[in-house]
């Protein structure tokens, strides 16, 4: 439903004219893709996952970046590629990663839109359905500090987020139409997150974002610089800006992945990935497999499943292992080719990737530990936190297993540990769900 442009740099062409767009990965590589003027952000990611080999689960965004101005955003999935590049500047680039957060307000609104930020008088599972119709829309309202136009200094001022705009009082919270001051439209402009950090800005705290005018390319003085008091409320009035600039859209991209049966007219797709929700607990001892419901059963059943694969590596390696490896030397190492797997990263490196990656609960990665070399930690995101894990190496019957709840659970190499993790919650605060990872392109 979205209009193409007839015209590419300014001369009437046919429709289908192309763009070279370059897209990096996480690890800084790039990789050159020529888009039609109609591809769609949500195809050019499928294109991607398709020459990548990787897998598709619908999380995966292209993120415009701009490295002169510390600004991001992940586009919207039916946005225009070539149209997007053509309000970029030279150093601008795309970015591929995962944006497991992208449509998370509408399975849990209740973290995303607190009651003092919304008018709730209806009950939170409408509200959504209230931002998409244009009628009834809410008010988001709260504090925000915003940087003061060529100047260092930021003003804590009372805002309101309607469809027709960003609006600020110019006396306390009051609400009075000659009192309200528009500061930026949603039509012409796009919320972006900052990733300068808060020192390049002096912002009174971490949570900045900006408001950037799409005709603007980089005039600082245009940019809409504010800060919320905590990460909560900077996820609602972000939340709430795509809501009312794109409405039931957003709807539509949230719906269309679920809903699609064809290949995508570019290319054909590849083989989907089983989402992470439909991993259960299975009991293959009778001639039919069955699911395990009772989650003590499932844990017993991981356990003696455990024991039983610790037995074959015992029994494999006194026949004589067909690997060059010694088993246990192998259960040391078959992590590294895992994508969750990322080595010798820092905790502030693990936690700006969780961050990139959109804080949902189950968001995990596996690295190792800083301070014990022979130890590993898991970083894992719960509630928009952020809480590491250490997964300690111990000896039985001579045997080298890992253990993260002070051997109560050991298992022979860290990927069992991550599927029993997958399935059974044990001692986390939520199951593993989603694996940050990094592509290579």
């Amino acid at each position: 439903g979205v209009p193409v442009p007839s015209q590419c740099a300014g001369v009437p062409v046919p429709s289908q004219c192309a763009g070279i767009i370059k897209v990096y990965s996480e690890d800084g590589a790039g990789k050159v893709v020529e888009v039609p003027a109609d591809m769609r952000a949500r195809d050019v990611c499928q294109l991607l996952v398709y020459k990548s080999h990787c897998l598709d689960d619908n999380s995966w965004s292209l993120v415009e970046h701009h490295p002169l101005l510390g600004l991001e955003r992940c586009l919207e999935d039916h946005e225009l590629v070539v149209q997007v590049q053509a309000s970029m500047t030279s150093d601008s680039k795309f970015l591929f990663r995962k944006n497991y957060a992208k449509y998370e307000f509408f399975r849990n609104p209740l973290n995303f839109f607190p009651e003092q930020m919304v008018s709730l008088l209806t009950p939170v599972c409408v509200l959504v359905q209230n931002f998409l119709n244009s009628s009834s829309c809410p008010e988001v309202q709260g504090f925000l500090y915003l940087k003061e136009s060529g100047r260092k200094s930021w003003k804590r001022l009372s805002m309101f987020l309607r469809r027709s705009g960003l609006y600020y009082s110019t006396k306390g919270s009051s609400k009075e139409p000659r009192h309200l001051q528009l500061l930026s439209d949603l039509e012409d402009s796009c919320v972006f997150t900052v990733t300068t950090g808060r020192k390049l800005h002096n912002a009174p705290t971490d949570y900045q974002f900006c408001i950037k005018p799409s005709k603007v390319r980089s005039e600082c003085k245009e940019l809409r610089m504010l800060c919320a008091e905590d990460e909560q409320s900077r996820t609602c009035w972000m939340t709430a800006f795509r809501l009312l600039k794109y409405g039931i859209l957003l709807y539509q991209n949230y719906k269309s992945p679920q809903q699609r049966k064809s290949p995508v007219s570019h290319f054909s797709t590849p083989v989907r990935s089983v989402s992470e929700n439909s991993l259960v607990a299975m009991d293959f001892s009778g001639r039919t497999g069955r699911v395990i419901e009772n989650p003590l059963e499932a844990q017993s059943a991981a356990v003696e499943e455990g024991q039983t694969w610790r037995k074959r590596g015992h029994r494999m390696n006194a026949l004589g292992s067909p690997s060059l490896l010694h088993p246990s030397s192998l259960s040391s190492v078959i992590h590294r080719t895992q994508l969750w797997f990322h080595g010798r990263i820092i905790r502030e490196e693990s936690h700006k990737m969780i961050m990139k990656q959109g804080q949902v609960d189950g968001l995990f990665l596996l690295r190792d530990s800083q301070s014990n070399p022979k130890a590993f930690v898991l970083t894992l995101c719960h509630h928009q936190k952020i809480r590491h894990f250490q997964i300690l190496p111990c000896q039985e019957e001579g045997q080298m297993l890992f253990s993260l709840d002070d051997g109560s659970t050991k298992f022979t190499d860290l990927i069992h540990l991550v599927e029993f993790y997958q399935l059974n919650r044990g001692v986390l605060p939520c199951k593993l769900k989603h694996p940050c990872t990094a592509v290579a392109l």
